[in-house]
């Protein structure tokens, strides 16, 4: 399996890998998301405002998630998030997720490693290649 991702110029002109996905939200719609790949990432975030969009029910605004920015206030969804392989094909992903409730405290989605720790995540600004490798599919490093 091979997901695909890119490098998308953020506000601050700085290139970073992301993933895009989508998130199923409290209708069963299915809302598109950009997700930052970080490998240092123990788990899976949504933003404030993609929270938001999702409408799902959450749990107490007890938890605090922290990285270099800082801790920030989170609560708990269930739900699934769908990333698409090379193929075309989708892959699902259930589980509980943290989402952040400071609009301030993240900008963008993160894709930690409850999910990129079933993968071999490649991330490669000299070979301008972002990507999530399982199954069939293998990386090989070589010297010139």
């Amino acid at each position: 399996m091979r997901i695909n991702g890119d490098w998308l110029l953020f506000d601050d002109d700085i290139l970073r890998p992301v993933i895009r996905g989508e998130i199923l939200t409290a209708t069963g719609a299915w809302q598109q998301a950009e997700f930052l790949v970080d490998t240092g990432a123990d788990r899976t975030v949504f933003s404030a405002a993609t929270a938001l969009k999702l409408g799902l029910e959450s749990s107490d605004p007890r938890e605090r998630i922290s990285g270099l920015g800082g801790a920030a206030n989170c609560v708990l969804v269930e739900t699934q998030i769908q990333l698409t392989r090379d193929t075309g094909s989708k892959v699902r992903f259930r589980g509980e997720y943290a989402a952040v409730t400071e609009v301030d405290a993240l900008d963008v989605c993160v894709l930690g490693r409850d999910i990129t720790e079933l993968f071999a995540v490649v991330v490669d600004k000299p070979g301008d290649l972002v990507c999530i490798l399982s199954q069939r599919h293998r990386y090989t490093i070589e010297r010139d």
